[in-house]
């Protein structure tokens, strides 16, 4: 069947279908979801098991081993990462890259039962363990409150107010705090008193549980009714607290006569923000699944400022990151790229087709583009960076089609012929070619929107895109495109006609062509030449996975030594906050104490606590201040705090690598891995090139271990565990219960007071209660000695294998080059028996996002040759067009040398591509030399005028391509792309137009040029 036929003779019809197409493309770009780049399921939960009183090798040996053996028999685990802390288990469980999103939460649920399971073989005082399958949730609007002069209790009641407005936004999934201060109550013991009355810690904590548990007091039927009795004597406040009688030795005492009750916050806490130097909270949004970023925060932005009459004087609510803002600024931007791609092409059309030609095919484009839309929207396809910068990248390609046939009619018009006839023999000669050419093209990208993983996750867009607008332009070319051109093509005038190609253009093209096929093995071995030169120059070019992003932020991660107490990780922050917002083109400041903040992007890396870290979260007026601003703030770290590890760290485009350069060593002695880890440090330290160097398991920590003497001990009636509980109380407190107020729960805290347990020289005097004697012992009948130890204070594991890794940052340029001069002599370290080594950092990354593309493509390669073979039902003819992808490395090499661009995962995904456009183009010119020779001319002349005929086709569709990409080079994530799609494509587009005819003679013995006069190449 004819498409063109079709459309010519139902023409109201296929008008209100191209209506219907282009109402409905409007309709869905305002409906379609908006984001800055694609969202891609973070495939990781946590598993947190508590384990207090025991070192990092008792949690490493008893919990954390039994957690990674029980996780370890699902199948859908890809890896196992753990960490054993003093008193904590952390493990992380990656599930398989293949395993698709909708199947996480069964997978979620397997593995809660799973570790449900190994409850019951974790030891006694262990767990219970918490499975967080939230890890990656995007809180894409995140507020720092605010108040000078306010209590941190009264910031928190003003956050939960604005929590319960917020959460009746449109699209709002939930919100949660950051830093809140835990309110207290602090029961600071007087021992000597205690002594005196005769009163033991567990006969207060015994008086508490007591008066402040919360039990049924039954039901009593009244007149037929029940009346529920409820027993008071609830703590109404502090003083209740302190009013609370305790039987001692010598009668009832009230609590406030051995303890001094007080109202307070944890101390230490937990974590803590400076917002601008103020102390805040931090408020995180998140979007429900589906929701629209941008409506989410008008309606948020809106509702706050209905809220604001009702905020306290002297609060403020101000934005660290406010995802909605970042995503209009970027989709309006690749807008505009759109825009000025689209006006580009048009021009270009209009310039070498003539004003109408060009007009046509435009608005053939814009009627793909709304088709396009309409798609997305269907397919649930959000417009981002990616998205939108598939639609400018495949605008070229989509103007491909409807070029061969508008040219085709054009030329037919010239030459005399009736225009509705010229269009029905363009569309039935060129219908299956094109056809076959737009399945080549989208299949040169099935490999990106097949691919398993985040990577492949956030680029599958760019392969639904290019695949819904190149199969619109293939349909709208040979339905739309001949309505088009029968009705608005300007007919000749009389006397006009002739040969279109008779032009010194065309004209000198064909002599060179035929000088070549005169020549064909010189001219064969000089594009082997080129080849050649390119390969070598390919070995050259610099390698990357994702660039750096253009966000107007950036992160400064600081360590305090292992086991530094937040308080002075805190002072620290504060000085370097200071420092940092006095630098010029700096915005506003957000320090973080004790742990990262809240997920606020997809790329950001959320840290666990630790005291000894802190992070400032740096927003700048214009991203390129970064790079001078990074150098200033390590130099005035290093020259103040010599003794901390710092490292900036700028938001990345794409799936996040912390540290670009990592060496993993595996085994299982302590000791041998830290030899290993040294000698790596030391080759690492010895490059000029290397910044951030650092392992991952950090410095040993001293640990005070009082010498438990049981004869002595028993004989004053001590245990082991009136020693800890000791300790323990006297120095970081002890939670005795719980204190209702409305809907919060204070936390009722037994102390020794400040005096008593702030030096460590207070452990001599540090007194036992014994239970047996009902009467405090000095700690020494228990304890005679103390011994000053020093521990691994982070044991981590991979895949149950012990593990250290030797991280380090380029100081210039990228990593892939560094650690190419570092791997000689890193692999050259010898391993003992049993030890391993392996990269880990962004070549790892890179490597296993490069293993997806390389594992789907040689099919769909496979599937583009038989597409290829079908057409022709020739191998030799499939062969000649498979042999033009190599002429794309000539293009690829200079461009990429040129711009100083690095080869990264973009770039190899703008080869595949690319692959497709050359192999389209072949196509085209295979298929004219083949017509021209079904239709009766010499071999020789259908080979050349099949090059002349294709000449312009050929050229305007690479044209647009190229200069319809210029926009692309300005951004980060698609410059190394679109510098690989314009040069490859620029060099093997004249060079297939003279290799393509060349092998065609070549391959053909019945095509030779020797033995034929001028008369058949002449036209």
């Amino acid at each position: 069947m004819n498409p063109a036929t079709f459309a010519l003779r139902n023409r109201v019809t296929t008008t209100l279908l191209l209506a219907v197409l282009s109402v409905a493309g409007v309709l869905a770009y305002g409906k379609l979801g908006k984001l800055e780049y694609p969202s891609f399921t973070i495939k990781t939960a946590l598993v947190t098991t508590p384990y207090s009183g025991v070192g990092p090798l008792e949690v490493e040996r008893q919990v954390t081993d039994a957690i990674e053996e029980a996780v370890q028999a699902m199948g859908q685990i890809k890896n196992i990462r753990s960490t054993s802390e003093a008193g904590v288990s952390y493990v992380y469980v990656d599930i398989l890259d293949e395993i698709p999103s909708k199947d996480l939460p069964q997978i979620w649920d397997e593995l809660r039962r799973k570790v449900a399971d190994a409850q019951a073989g974790l030891p006694p005082g262990a767990g219970p363990s918490v499975v967080n399958d939230d890890f990656g949730d995007v809180y894409g609007v995140f507020f720092a409150l605010t108040g000078p002069g306010y209590s941190p209790a009264q910031l928190k009641a003003y956050a939960q107010s604005l929590k319960k407005e917020l959460l009746l936004c449109r699209d709002v999934a939930r919100i949660e705090f950051w830093g809140l201060q835990q309110e207290v109550v602090y029961l600071e013991m007087r021992r000597a008193r205690m002594a005196r009355l005769g009163v033991s810690p567990a006969q207060i904590a015994a008086a508490l549980e007591g008066r402040n548990a919360v039990t049924p007091g039954g039901r009593v039927e009244v007149d037929g009714r029940y009346i529920r009795i409820a027993p008071g004597g609830a703590f109404t406040s502090e003083g209740d607290i302190g009013d609370l009688l305790i039987g001692g030795a010598s009668g009832m005492v009230r609590l406030r006569d051995v303890a001094d009750v007080r109202r307070g916050y944890q101390d230490p806490p937990a974590s803590a923000m400076l917002h601008d130097g103020r102390p805040a909270i931090g408020i995180g949004i998140a979007t429900r699944d589906g929701g629209n970023v941008v409506a989410m925060g008008e309606a948020i932005r809106q509702r706050l400022a209905e809220l604001d009459s009702q905020r306290p004087a002297g609060m403020e609510l101000a934005p660290i990151f406010y995802q909605s803002e970042v995503v209009t600024e970027a989709v309006d931007m690749f807008l505009v790229n759109l825009a000025e791609a689209v006006v580009i092409v048009v021009v270009l059309l209009m310039l070498f087709m003539g004003w109408q030609s060009g007009l046509l095919i435009g608005a053939v484009l814009g009627l793909t583009i709304l088709g396009t839309l309409a798609g997305m929207a269907l397919w649930g396809i959000d417009l981002h960076k990616v998205s939108l910068g598939a639609l400018i990248l495949a605008l070229g390609m989509l103007v491909d089609n409807a070029i061969v046939v508008a040219d085709g009619i054009l030329v037919r018009v010239q030459r005399g012929m009736d225009r509705e006839q010229a269009a029905r023999e363009v569309v039935a000669a060129t219908q299956l070619p094109l056809l076959g050419a737009t399945a080549v093209a989208v299949l040169a990208f099935t490999a990106i929107g097949f691919s398993p993983g985040n990577v492949g996750e956030f680029c599958r867009s760019l392969f639904q895109v290019m695949a819904l607008s190149l199969g619109l332009s293939w349909v709208l070319a040979v339905t739309a495109t001949p309505l088009l051109c029968v009705w608005f093509l300007k007919v000749p005038a009389p006397g006009t006609g002739g040969d279109p190609y008779d032009r010194p253009f065309f004209r000198a093209y064909r002599r060179f062509l035929a000088g070549a096929l005169r020549h064909r093995v010189g001219a064969t071995a000089f594009v082997l030449l080129l080849l050649g030169l390119a390969l070598a120059g390919a070995a050259r070019l610099p390698q990357s996975f994702f660039p750096d992003s253009t966000q107007r932020l950036f992160m400064v991660n600081y360590w305090k030594p292992e086991g530094a107490h937040i308080e002075a990780t805190l002072a620290d922050l504060r000085t370097i906050e200071q420092a940092v917002r006095g630098m010029e083109g700096v915005t506003g400041v957000t320090a973080l104490a004790g742990q990262s903040a809240l997920r606020f992007m997809l790329v950001y890396d959320v840290a666990k606590p630790d005291t000894s870290f802190g992070q400032l979260l740096v927003r700048v007026d214009d991203y390129h201040r970064i790079d001078a601003l990074i150098p200033r703030i390590e130099e005035y770290i290093a020259r103040r705090f010599p003794d901390a590890e710092p490292y900036c760290l700028k938001v990345t485009t794409g799936p996040a690598v912390d540290m670009k350069v990592e060496a993993r060593f595996r085994g299982p002695d302590f000791a041998v891995l830290r030899e290993l880890a040294a000698r790596a440090g030391a080759v690492m330290a010895a490059s000029p090139n290397v910044r951030d160097l650092r392992t991952d398991w950090r410095q040993q920590v001293p640990v005070l271990r009082p010498d438990y003497a049981e004869a002595p001990a028993r004989r004053a009636g001590l245990t082991r565990e009136d020693l800890a509980q000791a300790l323990q109380w006297n120095f970081s407190g002890q939670t005795l219960g719980v204190y209702r107020e409305g809907d919060e729960l204070l936390p009722i805290i037994a102390r020794a007071p400040r005096a008593e347990r702030v030096a460590v020289d207070n452990l001599d005097s540090v007194q036992v209660f014994s239970s047996t004697s009902g009467r405090f012992v000095g700690i020494g009948q228990a304890a005679p000695g103390t011994e000053l130890a020093w521990e691994q204070a982070l044991i981590e594991r991979r895949d149950r294998q012990r593990i250290v890794t030797v991280r380090c940052n380029p100081a210039r340029g990228l990593a892939e080059p560094l650690r190419a001069e570092l791997r000689p002599a890193l692999e050259a370290i010898p391993l003992p028996p049993g030890y391993s080594m392996e990269w880990g950092g962004e070549h790892e990354d890179a490597a296993e996002a490069e293993a997806g593309i390389y594992a789907i493509f040689p099919l769909c390669l496979l599937g583009m040759f038989v597409t290829t073979v079908a057409l022709f039902n020739s191998m030799r003819r499939a062969t000649i067009i498979f042999l033009v992808l190599p002429l794309a490395l000539v293009g690829v090499t200079a461009a990429l040398l040129a711009t100083g661009l690095s080869f990264g995962f973009m770039s190899i995904l703008g080869f595949l591509g690319l692959s497709g456009m050359l192999i389209k183009n072949a196509i085209v010119l295979i298929d004219e030399v083949e017509a021209n020779r079904r239709a009766g001319a010499p071999c020789l002349r259908a080979v050349l005028d099949a090059g002349v005929s294709r000449l312009r086709p050929v050229v305007m569709a690479a044209g647009t391509t190229i200069l319809g990409m210029i926009p692309l080079l300005t951004d980060p994530l698609f410059a190394s792309m679109a510098a690989t799609i314009m040069g490859g494509l620029f060099a093997a587009t004249f060079l297939t137009l003279v290799l393509v005819p060349v092998l065609y003679t070549l391959f053909f013995r019945t095509c030779p040029y020797e033995g034929h006069g001028p008369e058949e190449a002449a036209p």
